[in-house]
Formats: structure tokens, C-alpha cells, sequence
């Protein structure tokens, strides 16, 4: 496997780090809730297989301004440059949570962007029967229960790395939860469902079984609003966040679907 690369990405509104490592076909990660303030395994299982390129998104760990995006409007055209510079215009993508959100509309609204597509527990749908989850209302020390299955996952992303800044880190955590506020909130609904329809590109949708945010109930209807064909496979043993929880199950599923 190659080495990994940290490369940066000149926005508008945002100097957005890219890691970049592996050889062969692009295949783009978009990270969910919170972003990835460090490399996780799930990352290493994909790029040893493909050239893994994972893009953060503006005001998420490793980028920087996002408060000039202030309708849902600037943030779309924001994801689709980024991807653009980072060079995954017409490459597979593979997102979770707020990430699959945001890949699900580059497949809506520019469609020869994204050649397959693998969401995993995407943001973007509402049901008032069946509300998601506010990650907004929950207090930092409870996150963990929400979003993985095995709250130590999440307590390991979100741990102190060495030698970073005990006092910036925090500040870090709190920019990328505001920048998904600016993004999804209230609950996350961004009226996704009226644009899934577009979507011709095939979808694999990944829920996990334990997953408290975001019901598996819209995984069916995501499915049946899809444009183009679709599967969609539960996580055992994962929450919210499945690409924590499960790395190889969600990896094997996803390289599965992009090959």
C-alpha cells in the first residue's frame, strides 16, 4: 500500500484538508456526524484495495471556514467544488450519516459526478411519525450511545491525539458539530426525499441494526424513491455511525458494490 498523502483544497469559504492513499480506481469516503479528526480503520480496509481519497468537509477536522455557507444552496455548490478539486468528479463515493447526505445530492443534481454510490444512515429525510434523532440536543458526553454501538468507538475518534492542543481540540469537536447545524439543522431534514428520484447512479444503502439516529424505516424509503437500482444490507453490531462499529462489514459491502 502506498503512503498516505495530506494534501489541501482551496475553497471559497475554506481551506479543506484531502488524505489521500492506495492505488488503482477512485473511490471517495465522505465522513458522517463530527467528521474524522483522525484516520480510522475503516479507511485503511478501503485504500488497500482501491485509491482511497476522503475529502473533510468545511468547518470539520481539517478544514476550516464554513460560516459564509448559509443556505443549503452554498453548502451543495461548496461539496461539489470540493469534490471536483480533490479529483472524484465521476468517481464511486462511499458516505455515512451527514456525509451520505451531501453524496446523495452531487448523484441528484449532478449525476455523471458519481458512478456508483454506497450511503451509509444518511441525513436529509423527515418523518413526523417517525422522527430521526437531534444529535444537537445531546450533551458531548452522551454522543458516544448515540452514534456508535460500542460507545468506545467513538470515545477512540474523538480522543486526544498526541501531542495535538488540549485546548484547541475541543474547540475543534465544537466547530464540526456547528458546521452540521449550519448544514442539517432542525433533525437534519433537508427535504432530500424530492430529489432522490434523480438519482441514477446504483445505491447501496447501509444501516446499522442498532442504529438510534436515523430509523431503518428510511432505508425503504430511500430505496423505493431511488431514480436508479438499489440494495439495501443491515449492519449487524452497528450503530449510527456503522463505518465505527462494523469497519470490515461496511469495507466488504462497499468494495463489493464499487467493483
Amino acid at each position: 500500500m502506498t503512503e498516505r498523502e495530506t494534501l489541501s483544497v482551496e475553497l471559497a469559504a475554506s481551506s479543506c484538508r484531502v488524505w489521500r492513499q492506495g492505488t488503482g480506481r477512485k473511490l471517495g469516503f465522505l465522513a458522517g456526524f463530527g467528521g474524522l479528526p483522525r484516520w480510522v480503520p475503516v479507511l485503511d480496509r478501503l485504500a488497500a484495495q482501491r485509491q482511497l481519497i476522503v475529502p473533510s468537509l468545511p468547518g470539520f477536522p481539517g478544514a476550516e471556514g464554513f460560516r459564509s455557507l448559509d443556505s443549503h444552496l452554498d453548502w451543495l455548490l461548496a461539496v461539489h467544488d470540493l469534490l471536483q478539486q480533490a479529483g472524484l468528479d465521476g468517481a464511486d463515493l462511499v458516505a455515512s450519516s451527514v456525509g451520505a447526505a451531501f453524496a446523495a445530492e452531487m448523484a441528484a443534481l449532478w449525476p455523471g459526478s458519481v458512478r456508483r454510490l454506497v450511503l451509509i444512515a444518511p441525513f436529509g429525510l423527515f418523518d413526523e411519525a417517525e422522527p430521526p434523532a437531534d444529535p444537537w440536543a445531546v450533551r458531548p458526553a452522551d454522543q458516544g450511545a448515540l452514534f456508535c454501538a460500542d460507545p468506545a468507538r467513538w470515545a477512540e475518534l474523538k480522543a486526544l491525539p498526541e501531542g495535538a492542543n488540549s485546548i484547541e481540540w475541543p474547540i475543534i469537536q465544537n466547530r464540526a458539530n456547528e458546521a452540521a447545524a449550519r448544514a442539517f439543522w432542525p433533525l437534519g431534514n433537508t427535504r432530500l426525499e424530492r430529489r432522490l428520484g434523480r438519482i441514477t447512479a446504483p445505491t447501496l444503502l447501509l444501516w446499522g441494526a442498532a442504529d438510534r439516529v436515523m430509523p431503518r424505516t428510511y432505508a425503504q424509503r430511500i430505496a423505493a424513491a431511488l431514480g436508479g437500482p438499489s440494495e439495501i444490507r443491515i449492519i449487524d453490531g452497528a450503530g449510527h455511525l456503522a463505518e465505527l462499529d462494523r469497519p470490515d462489514a461496511v469495507a466488504d459491502a462497499a468494495l463489493a458494490w464499487t467493483a
